[in-house]
């Protein structure tokens, strides 16, 4: 059996990366912005920045779309931003 598939030979889909959230963070003291395409849900984003804020977790820990992780600590935080969640764009297409 391969990665990806199930037992019964049927491809399996990560759910989570049929749509992406936009994610900006300002950092203090940095001068950019860092943004981020995350596959993770706008709901548990907020309660990740929600823990890191209230000083139960020491830093925001944050997974973009290619599997890469973000950390921040959480006493740098000046903001997070979070866009709606899109579709994920496959091939071209004309606008």
């Amino acid at each position: 059996m391969c990665a990806g598939y199930g037992a019964d030979g049927r491809a399996q889909t990560d759910r989570r990366r049929d749509k992406a959230v936009e994610v900006k963070i300002g950092v203090q003291y940095a001068p950019r912005e860092i943004v981020l395409e995350s596959g993770q849900s706008a709901e548990e984003i907020e309660h990740a920045v929600s823990e890191a804020l209230t000083g139960k977790s020491p830093l925001l820990s944050l997974v973009d779309e290619h599997g890469r992780k973000v950390l921040v600590p959480a006493d740098r935080l000046a903001y997070v931003e979070l866009g709606e969640p899109t579709a994920r764009k496959v091939g071209f297409s004309a606008l």
